[in-house]
Protein backbone atom coordinates (compact mmCIF):
# COMPACT_ATOMS: atom_id res chain seq x y z
CA UNK A 1 0.00 0.00 0.00
CA UNK A 2 0.96 3.42 -0.89
CA UNK A 3 2.20 5.12 2.54
CA UNK A 4 0.16 7.96 1.79
CA UNK A 5 -2.88 6.03 0.89
CA UNK A 6 -1.85 4.55 4.05
CA UNK A 7 -1.65 7.16 6.49
CA UNK A 8 -5.36 7.70 5.08
CA UNK A 9 -6.66 4.59 6.40
CA UNK A 10 -4.58 4.47 9.06
CA UNK A 11 -6.73 7.45 10.36
CA UNK A 12 -10.41 6.82 8.96
CA UNK A 13 -10.39 2.57 9.69
CA UNK A 14 -7.81 1.43 11.54
CA UNK A 15 -6.67 3.84 14.01
CA UNK A 16 -10.49 5.87 14.02
CA UNK A 17 -9.65 8.62 16.75
CA UNK A 18 -13.60 7.89 17.97
CA UNK A 19 -14.19 4.22 17.56
CA UNK A 20 -11.08 2.94 18.23
CA UNK A 21 -8.78 5.05 20.32
CA UNK A 22 -11.52 6.46 22.05
CA UNK A 23 -9.85 10.21 22.01
CA UNK A 24 -11.38 13.67 22.26
CA UNK A 25 -14.49 12.69 23.68
CA UNK A 26 -15.44 15.82 25.08
CA UNK A 27 -16.26 17.49 22.06
CA UNK A 28 -17.46 13.69 20.91
CA UNK A 29 -19.98 13.74 23.87
CA UNK A 30 -21.09 17.45 23.91
CA UNK A 31 -21.43 18.91 20.24
CA UNK A 32 -23.07 16.37 18.64
CA UNK A 33 -26.44 17.11 18.78
CA UNK A 34 -26.64 17.21 14.90
CA UNK A 35 -25.34 16.36 12.07
CA UNK A 36 -23.96 19.61 11.01
CA UNK A 37 -22.34 20.71 14.52
CA UNK A 38 -20.74 17.29 14.49
CA UNK A 39 -19.49 18.23 10.91
CA UNK A 40 -17.98 21.45 12.03
CA UNK A 41 -16.38 20.53 14.62
CA UNK A 42 -14.41 17.47 13.22
CA UNK A 43 -13.58 19.54 9.82
CA UNK A 44 -12.52 22.62 12.06
CA UNK A 45 -10.28 20.04 14.32
CA UNK A 46 -9.11 18.73 10.94
CA UNK A 47 -7.58 21.94 9.15
CA UNK A 48 -5.70 22.79 12.89
CA UNK A 49 -4.53 18.77 12.81
CA UNK A 50 -3.66 19.25 9.05
CA UNK A 51 -2.01 22.81 9.40
CA UNK A 52 0.14 22.25 12.65
CA UNK A 53 1.71 18.50 11.95
CA UNK A 54 3.14 20.23 8.37
CA UNK A 55 4.56 23.30 11.05
CA UNK A 56 5.70 20.86 13.82
CA UNK A 57 7.16 18.19 11.00
CA UNK A 58 8.86 21.57 9.16
CA UNK A 59 10.48 22.56 12.20
CA UNK A 60 10.96 19.59 14.06
CA UNK A 61 14.74 19.60 13.61
CA UNK A 62 15.11 23.27 14.75
CA UNK A 63 13.18 22.79 18.07
CA UNK A 64 14.86 21.73 21.09
CA UNK A 65 13.61 18.46 22.91
CA UNK A 66 13.41 20.58 26.27
CA UNK A 67 11.01 23.25 25.08
CA UNK A 68 9.05 20.56 22.30
CA UNK A 69 5.93 20.61 24.38
CA UNK A 70 5.46 24.29 24.57
CA UNK A 71 6.75 24.96 21.16
CA UNK A 72 3.75 22.61 20.36
CA UNK A 73 1.17 24.24 22.13
CA UNK A 74 1.98 27.44 20.71
CA UNK A 75 1.60 26.50 17.38
CA UNK A 76 -1.29 25.05 17.54
CA UNK A 77 -2.67 27.89 19.87
CA UNK A 78 -1.83 30.19 16.69
CA UNK A 79 -3.74 28.00 14.56
CA UNK A 80 -6.67 27.65 16.51
CA UNK A 81 -6.90 30.95 17.09
CA UNK A 82 -7.33 31.89 13.18
CA UNK A 83 -9.74 28.91 13.05
CA UNK A 84 -11.94 30.37 15.89
CA UNK A 85 -11.75 34.06 14.39
CA UNK A 86 -12.88 33.07 11.02
CA UNK A 87 -15.58 31.11 11.77
CA UNK A 88 -17.26 34.31 13.75
CA UNK A 89 -16.74 36.16 10.71
CA UNK A 90 -18.34 33.90 7.86
CA UNK A 91 -19.58 30.89 10.21
CA UNK A 92 -21.46 32.77 12.89
CA UNK A 93 -24.33 30.44 13.94
CA UNK A 94 -21.99 27.30 13.77
CA UNK A 95 -19.70 29.10 15.85
CA UNK A 96 -22.00 29.85 18.40
CA UNK A 97 -23.55 26.33 18.56
CA UNK A 98 -20.04 25.03 18.86
CA UNK A 99 -18.73 27.32 21.47
CA UNK A 100 -16.59 26.93 23.65
CA UNK A 101 -15.47 23.75 21.94
CA UNK A 102 -13.68 25.81 19.54
CA UNK A 103 -10.35 27.08 21.23
CA UNK A 104 -10.36 23.82 23.45
CA UNK A 105 -9.26 22.23 20.19
CA UNK A 106 -5.51 23.78 21.39
CA UNK A 107 -5.97 20.57 24.24
CA UNK A 108 -7.08 18.23 21.97
CA UNK A 109 -5.50 14.86 22.67
CA UNK A 110 -5.60 13.84 19.44
CA UNK A 111 -3.66 17.06 17.87
CA UNK A 112 -1.14 17.19 20.39
CA UNK A 113 -0.87 13.44 20.21
CA UNK A 114 -0.49 12.84 15.98
CA UNK A 115 2.28 16.10 16.91
CA UNK A 116 4.55 13.96 19.50
CA UNK A 117 4.15 10.46 17.76
CA UNK A 118 4.42 10.96 14.26
CA UNK A 119 5.18 14.48 12.87
CA UNK A 120 8.00 15.42 15.26
CA UNK A 121 9.52 12.56 13.79
CA UNK A 122 8.41 12.23 9.93
CA UNK A 123 8.94 14.29 6.69
CA UNK A 124 6.45 17.40 5.86
CA UNK A 125 4.10 15.31 3.16
CA UNK A 126 3.53 11.87 5.24
CA UNK A 127 2.72 14.14 8.20
CA UNK A 128 -0.36 16.15 6.14
CA UNK A 129 -1.66 12.97 5.16
CA UNK A 130 -1.18 11.91 8.75
CA UNK A 131 -3.34 14.99 9.74
CA UNK A 132 -5.69 14.62 6.59
CA UNK A 133 -6.36 10.83 7.62
CA UNK A 134 -7.08 11.26 11.27
CA UNK A 135 -8.78 14.44 11.08
CA UNK A 136 -11.00 12.66 8.32
CA UNK A 137 -11.51 9.56 11.04
CA UNK A 138 -12.38 12.70 13.54
CA UNK A 139 -14.82 14.12 11.10
CA UNK A 140 -16.44 10.92 10.43
CA UNK A 141 -17.05 9.79 13.58
CA UNK A 142 -18.37 13.05 14.97
CA UNK A 143 -21.08 13.17 11.59
CA UNK A 144 -22.24 9.61 12.74
CA UNK A 145 -22.83 9.92 15.86
CA UNK A 146 -24.81 13.74 14.96
CA UNK A 147 -26.10 12.27 12.30
CA UNK A 148 -28.25 8.99 14.67
CA UNK A 149 -28.56 11.68 17.28
CA UNK A 150 -30.42 14.19 15.58
CA UNK A 151 -32.51 11.27 13.02
CA UNK A 152 -33.65 9.75 16.62
CA UNK A 153 -33.74 13.17 18.40
CA UNK A 154 -35.94 15.54 15.85
CA UNK A 155 -36.38 13.51 12.94
CA UNK A 156 -34.14 15.39 11.66
CA UNK A 157 -30.73 15.32 8.82
CA UNK A 158 -28.48 18.11 8.61
CA UNK A 159 -31.74 20.33 9.85
CA UNK A 160 -33.78 19.44 7.34
CA UNK A 161 -37.03 17.52 8.65
CA UNK A 162 -37.13 13.82 7.00
CA UNK A 163 -39.67 12.27 9.22
CA UNK A 164 -43.04 13.44 9.94
CA UNK A 165 -44.05 14.82 13.10
CA UNK A 166 -47.68 13.69 12.41
CA UNK A 167 -46.33 9.97 12.92
CA UNK A 168 -42.78 10.43 14.40
CA UNK A 169 -42.69 11.15 17.92
CA UNK A 170 -39.26 12.34 18.45
CA UNK A 171 -37.12 10.14 21.40
CA UNK A 172 -35.82 13.81 23.24
CA UNK A 173 -33.28 11.83 25.23
CA UNK A 174 -31.29 11.46 21.97
CA UNK A 175 -30.38 15.35 21.92
CA UNK A 176 -29.72 15.14 25.27
CA UNK A 177 -26.41 14.36 27.09
CA UNK A 178 -27.05 10.64 27.73
CA UNK A 179 -28.17 10.20 24.21
CA UNK A 180 -24.39 11.04 23.45
CA UNK A 181 -22.99 8.08 25.54
CA UNK A 182 -25.32 5.51 24.30
CA UNK A 183 -25.21 6.69 20.54
CA UNK A 184 -21.56 6.33 21.05
CA UNK A 185 -21.73 2.83 22.88
CA UNK A 186 -23.66 1.29 20.11
CA UNK A 187 -21.74 2.92 17.27
CA UNK A 188 -18.51 1.39 19.53
CA UNK A 189 -19.87 -2.31 19.75
CA UNK A 190 -20.95 -2.17 15.91
CA UNK A 191 -17.61 -1.03 15.03
CA UNK A 192 -15.68 -4.01 16.93
CA UNK A 193 -18.43 -6.08 15.82
CA UNK A 194 -17.18 -5.75 12.23
CA UNK A 195 -13.47 -5.76 13.17
CA UNK A 196 -14.22 -9.32 14.82
CA UNK A 197 -15.73 -10.34 11.70
CA UNK A 198 -13.11 -9.05 9.52
CA UNK A 199 -10.65 -11.23 11.54
CA UNK A 200 -12.49 -14.57 11.41
CA UNK A 201 -12.08 -14.10 7.64
CA UNK A 202 -8.35 -13.50 8.24
CA UNK A 203 -8.78 -9.67 6.83
CA UNK A 204 -7.91 -7.52 9.96
CA UNK A 205 -9.02 -4.31 9.86
CA UNK A 206 -5.31 -3.92 11.98
CA UNK A 207 -2.76 -5.71 12.70
CA UNK A 208 -1.75 -6.94 16.21
CA UNK A 209 -0.10 -4.02 18.00
CA UNK A 210 1.69 -6.31 19.96
CA UNK A 211 0.77 -9.44 22.86
CA UNK A 212 -1.02 -8.28 25.32
CA UNK A 213 -1.51 -11.65 27.29
CA UNK A 214 1.34 -14.38 26.58
CA UNK A 215 -0.42 -16.81 26.16
CA UNK A 216 0.13 -17.53 22.30
CA UNK A 217 -1.79 -20.97 21.92
CA UNK A 218 -5.01 -19.21 22.57
CA UNK A 219 -4.30 -15.83 20.92
CA UNK A 220 -6.29 -15.24 18.12
CA UNK A 221 -3.78 -13.44 16.85
CA UNK A 222 -1.16 -16.03 17.01
CA UNK A 223 -1.16 -16.71 13.45
CA UNK A 224 -0.71 -13.49 12.19
CA UNK A 225 2.42 -12.91 14.29
CA UNK A 226 3.63 -16.19 13.20
CA UNK A 227 3.98 -14.81 9.57
CA UNK A 228 5.17 -12.04 10.75
CA UNK A 229 8.35 -13.89 12.66
CA UNK A 230 8.87 -16.15 9.62
CA UNK A 231 9.21 -12.49 7.31
CA UNK A 232 11.91 -11.22 10.12
CA UNK A 233 13.30 -14.44 10.02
Amino acid sequence: MNKYVERLYNGIIKENPTFVLMLGMCPTLAVTSSAINGLGMGLSTTVVLVLSNLLISAFRKIIPDGVRMPAFIVIVASLVTIVEFLMKAYLQSLSAALGVYIPLIVVNCIILGRAESYASKNPVLPSIFDGIGMGLGFTLGLTCIGLVREILGAGQIFGVQVLSLSWFTPITIFVMAPGAFLVLAFLVAGMNIIRRKMEEKGKPLAEPAGCLSGDCSNCAHSSVCADKKEVTD
